[in-house]
């Protein structure tokens, strides 16, 4: 039995010569993995770090990232996975609220690390996976002990696992605490809901330092014993839907972008032949989060690679996964049925229930909500009230069950005392096929109080005017959802999750 995130790889006996990872033609064994996380963490153990320390993992996607994450968990201390993406001074009040006292990475961060060491006083180590002359060298750490024994720490399921700061596009970010126990009963409950086997091969595109890529990317497929195709990076597509048809990849694992690009990827006519599609592309499922999916991405990506494509909802407060739509009935434009041992409802603003049908915000409960924000009790306080979740998302639940997410509730527009959720604006404009993405905002009106502004990028090749996207959507939305205003962009800023910078957005006009 699976009791902590250790035992994903501690009690996979009888796979022990299966490869756990596979990355640029590098293979991993589950046997290796165990040796190498042991050996991690005993070489953690000797240079200092006690039960309860905070280590920080910088660091692409590479298989010493998994190796990192295991070994701090055997030693005892708590993993801090850091966006690679930050800035300097992204990093330093994260660095210092968490109290890290070591730092894994690679020569690529070294230079900001120094920098950042000599600023925080607690902040004593950098261990380096690719420098051998420079720090402390991370394969050294591997070697064995051989003057003493050095024993590891009893870890309990309820016990803090790993700090995750969120994004922080709305200030300083909350360290969230999430514990083996919220960790486990995610997988297991999304294993009640997908069927994943021990024969299935993951790809992993996605960054290791999101929630969502460490339950369903890396814990999930290692609970069962399965293969993960990690790659460093998802900007060379081509490089890995290559890896994937090598290596013969079964299960993909993105985020709608990604879905927009491929399901825009102009097919080679073989592909278009069923038994020579399923012969090269042995994908059979494909799952999205992180952020909203577009109808007509969903709707495209399945008519031209018939592989279903599951849109879920999750939140990294709840470990992350708290819906998805079940392979045996997809219903569009939801985010699914709840998954098993996770009670929701959506309530208003008293926190009284609502209907079915009803608009209200999105609350649940379950093993996998977090343990709270660290060293945050009252931030906990407001989104934590007698064990349950307030998400801060406009949801409405159908006869069926199933979760419709109609907007952030700080995003709402209120249009002379009418609510007009963003979401559902968006999702007329993406039916526009000049259009390759949107991003609808509130801004202030004097006689409305609010209006509606668009920000859209044309896809290439195509010419749009505000004009003619205009004629497009009055007959489409009512008058008062229509966006008074509409900008045109080369891009729009997006999060290093792929989530489109809303709030950006608004703070520059």
């Amino acid at each position: 039995m699976i009791e902590v995130i250790s035992d994903l790889i501690d009690k996979q006996n009888k796979v022990l010569k299966k490869p756990a990872l596979i990355f640029d033609g590098r293979k991993i064994s589950y046997a290796e993995l165990r040796d190498r996380t042991d050996k991690l963490a005993k070489g953690l153990i000797k240079l200092g770090i006690e039960k309860g320390d905070k280590i920080g993992i910088l660091l692409r996607n590479c298989p010493e990232y998994v190796i990192s994450l295991f070994g701090i968990i055997k030693a005892g201390a708590i993993v801090v996975p850091l966006n690679f993406m930050l800035k300097e001074e992204e990093l330093k009040p994260i660095l210092e609220e968490a109290e890290i006292k070591l730092v894994i990475s690679s020569s690529e961060f070294l230079s900001i690390l120094e920098r950042l060491r000599l600023r925080i006083e607690c902040f004593n180590f950098i261990v380096l996976i690719d420098e051998e002359k420079k720090e402390e060298y991370f394969y050294s750490l591997l070697e064995k002990q051989r003057v003493e024994k050095i024993e590891l720490p009893k870890l309990s399921r309820d016990e803090l696992c790993v700090l995750i700061y969120t994004s922080g596009t709305t200030g300083i970010p909350k360290g969230v605490m999430l514990s083996h126990r919220n960790f486990i009963s995610n997988i297991e409950a999304c294993l009640e809901v997908i069927n994943f086997s021990a024969r299935e091969r993951v790809i992993c595109i996605l960054p290791l330092f999101h929630s969502f890529t460490l339950t369903v990317c890396l814990f999930l497929p290692l609970y069962l014993g399965s293969c993960i195709l990690l790659f460093a990076t998802v900007r060379s597509l081509g490089k890995v839907l290559k890896g994937l048809v090598k290596y013969r990849g079964t299960i993909f694992i993105g985020i709608p972008q990604i879905y927009k690009v491929m399901s825009d990827f102009k097919m080679p006519w073989l592909l278009k032949i069923p038994v020579i599609r399923k012969f090269i592309f042995p994908l059979k499922l494909c799952i999205s989060g992180a952020a909203p999916l577009p109808g007509e991405v969903l709707t495209n990506f399945q008519k031209k690679f018939k592989i279903p494509l599951l849109e879920g909802y999750g939140l990294t407060e709840a470990s992350p996964v708290v819906s998805i739509n079940p392979p045996y009935k997809v219903k569009p434009g939801s985010v699914g049925l709840p998954l098993p041992g996770i009670e929701v409802k959506v309530v208003n603003d008293k926190g009284e229930e609502l209907s079915r049908g009803e608009e209200g915000e999105l609350i649940l409960k379950g093993e996998n909500v977090m343990l709270g924000y660290y060293k945050q009790e009252e931030e906990t306080k407001k989104v934590i009230k007698d064990g349950w979740l307030y998400t801060g998302d406009i949801a409405k639940i159908d006869e069926e069950g199933y979760i419709y997410i109609l907007d952030r509730k700080k995003d709402l527009i209120i249009v002379r005392g009418l609510n007009v959720y963003p979401r559902e604006v968006e999702e007329v404009i993406y039916q526009n096929p000049k259009v390759k993405e949107v991003c609808v905002v509130g801004i202030p009106d004097e006689s409305r109080g609010e209006v509606p502004k668009a920000f859209v990028v044309v896809k290439e090749g195509e010419e749009l005017t505000a004009k003619e996207l205009l004629e497009f959507l009055r007959p489409r939305l009512a008058g008062y959802k229509i966006p008074r205003y509409i900008e045109f962009r080369d891009e729009l800023p997006k999060s290093p999750s792929g989530k489109i910078l809303r709030k950006e957005l608004k703070d520059k006009i």
